[in-house]
């Protein structure tokens, strides 16, 4: 059976040849390849490299080198069509029959490559003409430039329903049909598909034109109107731009994926070569595959619309299933209303740098997906969530991955609903209040135990001193007794616990600086003779300090979220908000590891 050129390197494209390999040979991410022990010769250390890009792997070792054919009949044994039709199954292609009318097909789709050329050359003629004045008032309104406006060949489509069909009439009715560039409706004269639309071809990763898109310039629908499928293009397959993006994916080691046509543009010429779209699908598993290709994590950015984010819900869902270890995808927020052309038209590349930098992981786009799907009051409700959170990890095919998600979907879980025991400080609180003490809050109970401690462990006081003048002690009489403590610590190298009592005996701070056994914490640090105290003493001033640093970033952050709001500083509320987050939910957790650590270091009152 005669095979074509067209229909193998396709058949080459669409395989990964890392996974692949990988099915057989355990193989690791070395950069953007992949390595291996050879596995056509005995080895240790990897000397066999695999490159997805270039579609083929290598042995420096023994010198083997091929493609996923002849990977396939030189590693597995099979013969030459075994392996083109093992290959084909797996990438979803049909091997051509073994009849004379493959070829006839194969010299058909090369004229048809023709056909589409020519009449992206005519398109481009058009929007150089007289009629095409509107089309290039709009481009202009766009702010796209002539140079732009030339690296993508764009074009314009009068609105008549023959001149198209009159100027490529040597290829004919049936060809024109073919190529998706002719309506035929029963036995009705054909008529041009595209009338009165921007043109904008669709190539391959060739950079051959397959198809094209048109946007409508005056009313009517749809908006944006696509080729059908043809012999050369199938919408679920093909991402637009990828034959200019490929080399900046590359390069940059990203790529980002987008909704339309004119963000694709708009990004490319802000200086962001490495960005493709869908082709008013939902982003395809097949097209998922192509990205990973050049990322390993493909940033999503579609609109900040409700569409767009469902879009992108729909991507996530569709891509669990398919992850291997070490892929996945990113997801980028956008304001309301607002698409990368906007964004990069109003406030330029920088600031869309900057939604990228705040990308968000896959798993917790699907964990809001989950929680946004019903109301999560009653415990009913959260069980719910539990049972689809755990049915969604599962469809993960992979594993690992499977496992990860789930594991990954627990931690969130536990973090958002988990019930904490009721908080210590309240009843601490409410033993310690007396007319006589000058203490004011949960605040100031902490940092009288730490001094009570200081007091028993002067070799604690003396190894902290600057630790301990970082305590943000507002309290007058407290702080008094800190400095007492400091200099004491400062002006005595044998300090110890009796010259600690003769020194604050004779200070306005006296009464307050013995131990309460009724009203006071039971920390072990109170008393002498235990062999954990001095530790816990330690402890206990650290998670003061974190607490206190947390404190004041959060209120630092909230503050500065205020200035935004006034200011309409959307990008800065985005980054504040998540940075609220953080710090909000790094309090959470700390507060759960202190709650544990003084129920550790808390003993009985004597």
């Amino acid at each position: 059976m005669s095979l074509t050129t067209t229909f193998l390197d396709e058949l080459r494209a669409r395989t990964t040849l890392s996974t692949l390999i990988g099915r057989t040979v355990k193989v690791t991410k070395a950069g953007r390849e992949f390595k291996a022990c050879c596995p056509f010769h005995n080895e240790k250390t990897p000397s066999f490299t695999i490159n997805d890009e270039k579609g083929f792997y290598h042995c420096f070792g023994c010198g083997a080198h091929g493609d996923a054919i002849r990977w396939m009949t030189d590693q597995r044994g099979l013969p030459f069509m075994d392996a083109v039709k093992e290959l084909a199954a797996n990438a979803g292609m049909e091997v051509p029959a073994a009849d004379p009318r493959a070829a006839e097909r194969a010299e058909r789709a090369n004229s048809l490559y023709d056909v589409m050329t020519v009449a992206a050359d005519w398109f481009t003629e058009q929007l150089g003409s007289i009629a095409g004045s509107e089309a290039r008032a709009y481009l202009k309104q766009r702010g796209l430039n002539a140079a732009t406006i030339k690296a993508f060949g764009m074009g314009f489509s009068p609105d008549s329903r023959g001149k198209l069909r009159t100027a490529l009439a040597k290829f004919g009715d049936a060809a024109l049909i073919e190529a998706g560039l002719l309506i035929s409706v029963d036995e009705k004269e054909p008529y041009d598909r595209f009338r009165g639309r921007l043109m904008i071809p669709i190539r391959d990763p060739r950079g051959r034109v397959i198809a094209f898109g048109g946007r409508m310039l005056g009313a009517g629908e749809p908006k944006y109107l696509n080729s059908p499928d043809t012999p050369l293009f199938d919408k679920g397959r093909t991402l637009y731009n990828l034959d200019r993006a490929a080399a900046a994916a590359r390069k940059s080691g990203r790529v980002i994926v987008v909704e339309g046509y004119m963000d694709v543009i708009a990004l490319a010429q802000a200086g962001l070569d490495e960005t493709v779209a869908p082709l008013g699908t939902a982003l395809t598993e097949m097209q998922m595959e192509t990205l990973w290709r050049f990322s390993d994590t493909p940033l999503l950015c579609f609109d900040g619309d409700r569409a767009g984010q469902k879009a992108a819900s729909r991507a996530a869902q569709r891509a669990l299933p398919i992850l291997i270890p070490g892929r996945s995808l990113n997801f980028v927020s956008l304001p309301e209303g607002q698409d990368p052309d906007d964004i990069i038209k109003r406030y330029g590349v920088v600031t869309f740098e900057q939604f990228l930098d705040l990308a968000e992981p896959m798993v917790s786009r699907l964990w809001r997906i989950e929680c946004d799907q019903a109301a999560l009051d009653t415990p009913e409700q959260r069980a719910g969530l539990k049972v689809r959170l755990e049915d969604l990890a599962k469809s993960a095919r992979n594993s690992d991955v499977a496992s990860e998600y789930a594991h990954s979907f627990r931690q969130l879980f536990f973090k958002q609903f988990r019930f904490r025991k009721e908080q210590r400080d309240q009843i601490v609180k409410a033993m310690v209040q007396s007319h006589k003490s000058p203490l004011r809050d949960m605040n100031d109970i902490i940092f009288r135990a730490i001094l009570l401690g200081l007091m028993r462990y002067s070799d604690v006081l003396t190894k902290n001193v600057e630790v301990i003048g970082k305590l943000g002690i507002v309290d007058r009489y407290l702080a008094k007794w800190r400095e007492l403590l400091i200099n004491a610590a400062s002006e005595n190298p044998h300090l110890d616990e009796d010259l600690i009592d003769t020194i604050l005996s004779a200070s306005d701070v006296s009464p307050i600086a013995k131990r309460n056994i009724r009203r006071d914490l039971a920390f072990s640090f109170f008393n002498k003779g235990s062999d954990r105290a001095g530790g816990d003493l330690i402890n206990v001033i650290n998670m003061v300090i974190e607490e206190q640093a947390m404190r004041k970033s959060l209120a630092e952050a909230q503050q500065r979220f205020q200035i935004s709001l006034e200011d309409a500083d959307w990008i800065e509320q985005r980054r504040l908000h998540l940075q609220i987050h953080d710090v909000t939910e790094q309090k959470k957790d700390w507060l759960s590891d202190r709650n544990e650590n003084w129920e550790d270091s808390l003993q009985k009152a004597a």
